[in-house]
């Protein structure tokens, strides 16, 4: 594999992160990752401005951003994934200094690294639907940025896995938030609604690309919160991200939604995915 470290392109077993790169010793930086459909990228442009709405609030300068979208063009070529289905993982962390809890002296280069890789869809979830858990939101108060400190959003994927499930639900204060990796859409009473975005929610890429197909397609949506003492209510439920795309959610904490498939608004929504993706 090729990837992109700091100006250069190399095979990824010569890609050397210091001992000293604060995003080792802190989890200090940001990341995303970016679908490609055939050397076609998925909303680039709405990655790269939250990147750089991470970088601006963590108060990391320096990055070339206009410059990365040609670097993703190389990657993909080097790699022969041109025509493929892909990945590219983008993180960029405040650079290399000795370890201390105060930033490091102006001027200070950031790390930035790219690569990309061949991806497979979980097709056989979106066509069935998965289950998920709903556990107690025990992440830091800025949800908001894509950080590279995941270590409680590990943890809780890590519960949902040993359960059988394919993601945690994050519950605070009787609100369904989003997914330890994921969004989520919830609908009752035929209305889809989504969470409203704050510092506990990320505004994800997929999520606001979903919620405007649903008002293309005439489907009731809406940006409020969903409360936990409200699942009876359920009528479907929808994990949306960049690797899950639209993916049906048919089991909570054991119980169906709904009649436990998945549902007409689900599967009109990923109908009008699947054509977005065309036209990209």
């Amino acid at each position: 594999m090729i990837v992109y470290y700091c100006g250069k392109f190399l095979e990824k077993s010569e890609a050397r992160f210091s001992p000293d790169d604060r995003g080792l010793v802190f989890g200090d930086g940001v990341y995303e990752v970016v679908r490609s459909y055939g050397g076609r990228l998925f909303r680039w442009d709405a990655h790269v401005d939250r990147l750089a709405y991470g970088l601006e609030q963590l108060r990391i300068s320096g990055a070339d951003l206009p410059s990365l979208a040609g670097v993703v063009r190389r990657l993909l070529h080097e790699n022969a994934l041109d025509k493929a289905a892909a990945t590219i993982y983008l993180q960029i962390t405040r650079g290399v200094a000795p370890r201390a809890h105060e930033f490091p002296p102006a001027g200070t280069p950031p790390t930035v690294y790219l690569d990309a890789k061949a991806f497979s869809p979980k097709t056989a979830a979106q066509q069935n639907g998965v289950s998920v858990i709903i556990l107690p939101d025990q992440r830091w108060a800025r949800c908001d940025l894509k950080t590279t400190c995941l270590l409680p959003n590990i943890l809780a994927y890590q519960k949902a896995r040993e359960a059988g499930a394919a993601e945690a639900v994050l519950s605070r204060d009787g609100v369904l938030l989003e997914g330890s990796r994921s969004s989520m859409l919830f609908v009752a009473d035929g209305r889809i609604t989504a969470p409203p975005l704050n510092n506990y929610v990320l505004a994800g890429v997929t999520r606001q690309a979903a919620l405007e197909l649903a008002r293309g397609e005439g489907l009731p949506a809406a940006i409020e919160p969903f409360f936990e003492v409200d699942l009876p209510k359920l009528e479907e439920m929808m994990m949306v991200g960049t690797t899950s795309e639209i993916t049906p959610v048919v089991m909570v904490n054991g119980r169906p939604v709904g009649n436990g498939s998945p549902g007409p608004l689900t599967r009109r929504l990923q109908t009008a995915f699947r054509h977005l993706m065309d036209t990209i």
